[in-house]
């Protein structure tokens, strides 16, 4: 791929991002800009990654072809004012907070902008990302399929419409944090039963990988590889019957309408 990518702001995320990109090699490193406010960020991005870094958003801006925002929700506003002269015209922009709308980056420009809303989740480390890509209307196909083989350098990507985006923090962009606690939850009940501490996250972690895979790979219904687990009698219904009197389906449902409804609020659909 032979165009200039920045990103302003380089926190977790978007190192996770960036990494994902590099070691697939879609591009080179010296492809990749970035921009933070510490210098201690700056200085961290250029050492680990050996890109171009600086806290100059606007040359930033001007230098690249597509251009993530990676940036708080809270201070998107006072980034695009400080950008927006500078954004060049074909530039794509590409927004990776939850609540900030395709509309959000279009008023604030007074010409066309191409815009992609997108949703990714920190596993982009380890080339195992799962992202939401929402273009608005004057992204090509071809952007788009461009756009997506960068996401998909780190992971998958799936193409949704706006009205689904507040929806995505909850399953996919936040999800992570509810299977490490899932994971650090089995480690615990392991240790309990003498396991060594380092053995039980082991252990508990690639059985998530596993039957995750499972889920991909297959296309079996969950319920139908549960139900494949748990033998007549057995210890595995014993434990699946003990998470549904504790309320294991609904915890989850109810974390994730919490979440959706965080992203609303955020987006300013306070529904």
């Amino acid at each position: 791929m032979k165009k200039q990518i920045g990103f302003i702001g380089c926190g977790n995320m978007a190192q996770a991002m960036i990494q994902g990109m590099l070691k697939a090699e879609i591009v080179h490193k010296d492809q990749v800009s970035a921009t933070a406010i510490t210098d201690e960020t700056i200085e961290g991005a250029a050492f680990r990654f050996d890109i171009d870094t600086s806290n100059n958003n606007k040359q930033l801006a001007s230098e690249s072809d597509i251009l993530f925002l990676a940036v708080k929700p809270y201070i998107y506003k006072e980034v695009m004012e400080e950008i927006k002269s500078y954004v060049r015209k074909d530039a794509i922009i590409i927004t990776i907070a939850a609540g900030i709308t395709i509309s959000d980056i279009e008023s604030s420009f007074d010409h066309q902008v191409k815009v992609i809303r997108t949703m990714p989740n920190t596993p982009s480390l380890v080339g195992e990302g799962m992202s939401v890509l929402c273009p608005n209307k004057y992204i090509t196909p071809d952007e788009l399929n461009e756009v997506r083989d960068i996401f998909e350098s780190f992971g998958k990507a799936e193409v949704m419409p706006e009205k689904l985006m507040d929806a995505m923090p909850a399953v996919s962009g936040s999800a992570p944090a509810y299977v490490y606690m899932f994971i650090e939850s089995m480690a615990d009940g392991a240790v309990q039963q003498g396991v060594p501490r380092a053995q039980a996250y082991k252990l508990a972690a690639q059985a998530v990988l596993g039957s995750a895979k499972m889920v991909l790979e297959t296309g079996e219904h969950p319920g139908k590889l549960k139900d494949d687990v748990c033998t007549p009698g057995g210890s595995t219904i014993e434990a699946v019957t003990a998470l549904e009197s504790a309320g294991f389906r609904g915890a989850i449902q109810s974390a994730m309408d919490a979440c959706t409804k965080r992203a609303k609020y955020l987006s300013g659909s306070k529904k």
